[in-house]
């Protein structure tokens, strides 16, 4: 989970806030995810790290959801339901090169942009989400 994120001159404190917070940062997060699996279907640059996924994507959406809910400082969906995410063992059958940290990153851009989130925000997001993602390589 990320712990606070410095926003001058706020008192929004975490990611989750700062989408909405109890108000509407769940539906923001959905719509960031659905946003984001809808470009991997779609987009021919995600086409490989799409291949790693099942054909239906929903238990993938649903996941991505309750952690990104937790992670960004919201309620822990996904702790509650699956235990904590252990991401790298989660990630390890599958190669996951600097390849496939872009394309995913690629995609997670791109569903900002496409949602129209701030400038600063979509900097600070993408930047914490890159660690995440970096930390995944396995080759």
């Amino acid at each position: 989970m990320l712990d606070k994120i410095e926003e001058a001159g706020s008192n929004k404190s975490t990611f989750f806030e700062l989408l909405g917070g109890e108000a509407s940062g769940i539906e923001n997060i959905r719509q960031l995810v659905e946003t984001f699996y809808d470009i991997m279907e779609s987009d021919p640059k995600a086409q490989p790290i799409r291949a790693m996924h099942q054909a239906d994507l929903t238990s993938a959406r649903e996941k991505l959801f309750m952690f990104l809910t937790g992670w960004t400082g919201g309620p822990q969906l996904y702790i509650e339901r699956y235990g904590h995410p252990m991401l790298r063992a989660r990630h390890l059958p599958f190669v996951i090169d600097e390849s496939a940290r872009d394309q995913w990153m690629y995609c997670m851009i791109k569903a900002m942009h496409q949602l129209d989130y701030d400038d600063e925000l979509m900097k600070k997001l993408a930047g914490q989400l890159y660690g995440v993602a970096d930390f995944m390589r396995n080759h």
